[in-house]
C-alpha cells in the first residue's frame, strides 16, 4: 500500500455504515480527475473516522475532492465491465476542490 493525493469525482451517493467496534465507515465510488477516457479509473473509496462524517455533509454526486490515503488493489466485484483489478483508497484527509464538471471543457 502507498500513501498518495488524488483528486477524484464522486460517482454516487456515499454510503454511511458503523463497523462492529462503533468507527463510523462511508463508502462510495470514485473517479480519478483525468482528460482521458478510461474504465480503469473507477475506483472504491472508503472513509474511517471523522473524515467519514465530513464526507456526508459537505460532498453530493459529481464532487470533486482531494483525497489522501492509501492506495490498495484487489480482484474486483465490478459485474459489468471488463475491469479485473479494483483500486481501493482507504481515504484519511479530505479537501475541497473548486471543480465541477460544467467547468472542464470537452
Amino acid at each position: 500500500m502507498n500513501y498518495s493525493s488524488f483528486i477524484v469525482k464522486f460517482l454516487n451517493k456515499p454510503q454511511y455504515t458503523l463497523c462492529e467496534q462503533r468507527i463510523p465507515h462511508t463508502e462510495a465510488l470514485g473517479k480519478f480527475y483525468q482528460f482521458r477516457k478510461n474504465s480503469q479509473s473507477i475506483c472504491k473509496l472508503s472513509v474511517w473516522g471523522r473524515a467519514a462524517y465530513e464526507i456526508l455533509k459537505y460532498s453530493k454526486t459529481n464532487d470533486y475532492l482531494i483525497v489522501e490515503g492509501y492506495l490498495s488493489l484487489s480482484k474486483s466485484t465490478f459485474k459489468k465491465s471488463d475491469i479485473t483489478t479494483t483500486i481501493e483508497i482507504s481515504i484519511f484527509n479530505v479537501y475541497p476542490f473548486p471543480l465541477n464538471s460544467k467547468e472542464i471543457k470537452k
